[in-house]
């Protein structure tokens, strides 16, 4: 579960119904007779390092890598020691084009922490078999967080990359919120409207707009 931090009592409610707790249920058989990604105590890592008060920006991604040792818990991230894959290696192209920022590493605890929510869809995924815990509950609860980051007073940003991405923006109140949406970063999708995107520089712009602390990309 969640971290003791304002997550806990705000999603309390969600723990107790019923769907979550068959897929707790199902999810404890996942861990117990396969190879389950990330490891169980990552599941709501980014719960953990990004505290409901402190989020300025959201993005959006659909479940977690699926290959050995690179899913940590938080969208698009991969521990220091792996390669970015595709996706990430993109978006890294993009903030270099957008920002000057030449970011190598693949792990992004440091968003995280600056209040980046990096939040998958579906929090958990079978070895080698992508979208395989899709409708098994987890978009309801992940629905419900964004309906409540909605709710936030203040203003938040939300990148929506991507199809999948960009049907959530329909839980979301794009006259107090900032809402950018452009294609995938995936190798198929890169050239269609993610490459010259600039969606770092516009969530800064906005969140200055808002006296908030930029994020530092």
């Amino acid at each position: 579960m969640v971290a003791n931090n304002s997550w806990k009592t705000i999603l309390k409610e969600e723990y107790n119904k019923k769907y979550f707790k068959e897929l707790m249920k199902f999810i404890k058989e996942e861990y117990n007779n396969k190879i389950i990604y990330p490891k169980e105590i990552y599941i709501f890592r980014a719960f953990e390092l990004t505290n409901y008060k402190d989020i300025k920006v959201v993005i959006i991604g659909q479940d977690p890598y699926h290959n050995e040792g690179e899913a940590e818990g938080l969208a698009f991230s991969v521990p220091k020691t792996i390669n970015p894959p595709p996706s990430l290696a993109n978006i890294y192209k993009e903030l270099q084009s957008d920002l000057g920022i030449n970011r190598t590493n693949g792990n992004l605890e440091d968003w995280a922490k600056q209040g980046v929510l990096l939040l998958n869809s579906v929090l958990t995924v079978e070895k080698n078999a992508p979208n395989s815990h899709k409708g098994k509950g987890w978009e309801v609860f992940t629905n419900k967080v964004i309906e409540l980051i909605n709710k936030k007073e203040d203003s938040v940003v939300f990148l929506l990359w991507g199809n999948h991405a960009k049907s959530k923006s329909r839980l979301i109140n794009n006259s107090k919120h900032l809402v950018i949406e452009s294609s995938h970063p995936s190798p198929l999708s890169y050239f269609r409207g993610f490459k010259g995107s600039r969606p770092f520089s516009k969530a800064n712009h906005f969140l200055q707009q808002n006296n908030k602390k930029k994020i530092k990309w």
